[in-house]
């Protein structure tokens, strides 16, 4: 590294958990980032400033008035741009080190694992069952760790997945895909804050993973009631009938 990139992570180098060795691990890192709205931006914009190598940026959404409460990446003049061309920009300006690539489309599911394949892991920050689940079936086929995020209303939770782990549960082992899959923002709401807390938090869990400090101590569900403040955190097991990952899913 060089005086300035000592000068620009020497916060985070100082600790012992990442030091020089866990800041060069970030920067050889390649994460991608699917979904920048409420929880992409906290989480990509601190991987940037954090410096992470390179983030692939994945939405096909362009950027409206209503997104602005929480989406913090965009601005008011970005309002009609897609949001991976506005995210970019952004995160060019908070670090020009990092190196971007956007993906301004709706992945099927063969492009999925393509992209997947590309990276070390998987960022989740979409709002609806649908691509988590696609997501997470790429992250399995491809054994890529999968840290996934979600906020609704006043409640937040997330997950680390580690499917390039024997015996981890997928998110299908948590969320059968025949659960009700209508929730969403922009149905029910969220108050912004809370997508931040989140977000960040899928930052801090991604950092963990790249620079390999933190025990492995199995997945678990991590949720946040912003009404109260409480945190509660439930193990998940791996569900051996799962449709992706379980002893019958190649065969299903």
């Amino acid at each position: 590294m060089n005086d300035e990139q000592l000068l620009r992570y020497s916060r985070q180098i100082m600790l012992p958990e990442v030091d020089m060795e866990g800041q060069q691990a970030l920067a050889d890192a390649h994460v991608l980032v699917v979904g920048m709205g409420g929880l992409g931006s906290p989480a990509a914009m601190y991987l940037a400033a954090g410096g992470v190598g390179h983030l692939t940026l994945a939405d096909d959404d362009v950027v409206e008035l209503s997104n602005l409460q929480r989406q913090i990446l965009h601005s008011g003049e970005d309002i009609g741009r897609p949001k991976v061309e506005s995210a970019a920009d952004t995160l060019r300006a908070l670090n020009p080190e990092v190196g971007i690539t956007t993906l301004q489309r709706r992945l099927d599911q063969d492009a999925l694992i393509e992209q997947v394949l590309k990276v070390d892991l998987v960022l989740d920050g979409t709002d609806n069952f649908a691509t988590r689940f696609a997501v997470n079936a790429a992250c399995v086929a491809a054994g890529r760790p999968l840290v996934s995020g979600a906020a609704i209303r006043l409640e937040g939770q997330i997950a680390v997945f580690r499917p390039d782990l024997p015996d981890h549960p997928c998110y299908a082992c948590l969320f059968p895909p025949s659960d009700d899959q209508r929730l969403s923002c922009s149905e029910n709401g969220v108050l912004a804050p809370v997508v931040g807390v989140i977000g960040s938090l899928q930052a801090v869990e991604a950092m963990r993973l790249i620079t390999g400090f933190g025990q492995d101590t199995g997945t678990w569900l991590t949720l946040w009631d912003a009404r109260t403040g409480d945190w509660q955190r439930v193990r998940v097991p791996k569900d051996p009938e799962c449709p992706v990952c379980g002893q019958h899913a190649a065969s299903s």
